[in-house]
């Protein structure tokens, strides 16, 4: 397994591939210049189980084609260490094995075509905290979430008017600095809005967030929506 550094400001990235040309491909990577103030990524090579007994790691880069076991791997993942954050490469086109790989804990998805310096960013995001899914991408999820007859209709959560906004908005993939200007609010109250709405969903990131929306059936048809509009509203620490 490639050594860790001991720079308590790096963060070490298991790196899983079949394919040593890919594993390769993946290290060479973390050779691109990080963003300013970001941790320095070390790369961890080495099979599953390898990098599962490895608790310094904390974040796993899996080529979903190469990998022996596909989807299952990453169910495997979650089950073992829930605590590990997944960025996944995968096929491009499939949403349901993007949205499958979702509810398995990925962060992150993208496409075989992505290139290193993408795929450098997506992993600086994960770290950062966030996740790294593209707008059209996740549209499309939604869009197809919303058409599903057989959606579930489990009892949806008490929302505020202004949580309902919000949600609205998440689910046409608004940042936080866009929903704020929307509402008229700051971004710190979109932040403990978002917060609310993941504590009464039990999402523990925005994708997630999103397509719990559609799925519990929490906002009215499309047609029945409100507009959301600027509104004087009480700030949040």
């Amino acid at each position: 397994m490639t050594p860790g550094a001991s720079n308590p400001r790096s963060i070490r990235i298991g790196l899983l591939a079949a394919e040593p040309i890919l594993v390769a491909g993946l290290a060479s990577i973390f050779d691109l210049p990080a963003q300013k103030n970001h941790p320095s990524l070390v790369p961890v090579i080495g099979g599953l189980t390898e990098l599962l007994e490895e608790a310094n790691v904390e974040y796993l880069v899996v080529d979903l084609q190469s990998t022996e076991g596909g989807l299952e791997t990453l169910e495997s993942v979650h089950r073992q260490r829930p605590d590990i954050r997944l960025i996944v490469i995968g096929p491009e086109g499939d949403d349901e094995l993007v949205l499958k790989s979702i509810v398995a804990g990925a962060r992150a998805y993208l496409g075989q075509s992505a290139d290193p310096e993408v795929v450098r960013q997506a992993i600086e995001v994960v770290t950062s905290g966030s996740i790294w899914a593209p707008r059209p991408l996740l549209s499309r999820l939604i869009d197809r979430l919303v058409k599903t007859p057989n959606a579930a209709q489990t009892a949806s959560p008490s929302l505020t008017p202004r949580e309902e906004q919000v949600l609205e908005l998440v689910l046409m993939a608004q940042s936080t600095r866009e929903i704020a200007t929307r509402l008229g609010i700051e971004q710190r109250t979109v932040k403990a809005y978002i917060g609310r709405l993941m504590r009464k969903t039990g999402a523990d990131n925005r994708v997630k967030l999103s397509l719990s929306a559609v799925s519990r059936a929490m906002l009215a048809k499309r047609g029945n929506k409100r507009r959301p509009s600027p509104a004087k509203d009480t700030e949040l620490d």
